[in-house]
């Protein structure tokens, strides 16, 4: 019974010690950002953040670029992931580690590699012009959020009896197209959506890649406010941390909402 107790006080010690390494530097940071004003706390930091030019521009373009990357990882994805799951099940492993160097490669090496092969001199001179950058950038992120959108489209296939559904559409006259867009699509519907959600919270906050392609994104311009301001990164910060957890938490009611469901149907 003492046992059991002193298990439970180290279980809740090490929950406030995690809680207060993650939150104190954000209630820090968030108590910073409302001191712009002499005369007491005030919103005004976020004020002039949001009604920045420059802060809506950059946010509107790296959300779109967001959603650009994750259609264009979607569509690489999720028929790779059905193919290797049908097909090629003892490629799994191999293509799981082509997955995850994404992780180990950092991404000042990526962007290199980027410059050097698709440059102005390269033989596909993506640089060459914005939209060639742009969509340069897309690739980028694709890769970065690789580990992530792959693993969640995995899992969510390993969840369903692929074959079975395979054969069975097979069986009533579709082709792969209409296999994938009306029986896989539909069934990893929360996969999707969980690696979509991890994809945005990677794109906005992203630097390196955006920085050293000369794009105008929301992670450069987060430097670029820091390097100048005082109040305003702070307020930044908090929005960033803000727009990530809310793409973390529409995860978890997806996922929730789908297991709700699941348990129903049952």
């Amino acid at each position: 019974m003492k046992t059991k107790a002193t298990s439970r006080l180290g279980a809740w010690l090490a929950i406030l010690l995690g809680s207060g390494y993650f939150l104190l530097p954000l209630i820090a940071t968030f108590e910073f950002s409302l001191k712009m004003k002499r005369e007491g706390y005030s919103l005004e930091a976020y004020r002039v953040v949001l009604s920045d030019p420059g802060f809506q521009a950059s946010f509107g373009y790296s959300a779109l670029l967001a959603l650009l990357t994750i259609a264009v990882g979607i569509v690489l994805v999720v028929p790779t992931a059905f193919w290797v799951q049908l097909k090629l099940p003892r490629l799994r492993p191999l293509i799981e580690f082509i997955t995850l160097l994404p992780l180990v490669i950092p991404a000042i090496v990526l962007v290199f590699g980027y410059l050097r092969l698709y440059g102005s001199a390269g033989w596909l001179p993506f640089t060459g012009s914005e939209r060639g950058t742009d969509l340069l950038l897309v690739f980028g992120y694709v890769t970065l959020a690789l580990p992530y959108l792959y693993r969640s489209v995995d899992t969510g296939l390993s969840a369903i009896d692929v074959r079975s559904l395979t054969e069975a559409a097979q069986s009533l006259g579709s082709g792969w197209f209409d296999i994938l867009r009306l029986v896989i699509f539909p069934n990893l519907k929360t996969a999707i959506l969980s690696g979509a959600f991890l994809t945005f919270a990677i794109v906005i906050g992203e630097f390196t890649l955006a920085s050293l392609l000369a794009r105008p994104a929301f992670g450069p311009y987060l430097q670029l406010i820091g390097a100048n301001r005082a109040y305003e990164p702070a307020a930044l910060a908090v929005i960033a941390f803000l727009v990530t957890w809310a793409a973390m938490g529409l995860m978890q009611v997806v996922s929730r909402n789908r297991a709700a469901f699941g348990a129903d149907e049952h």
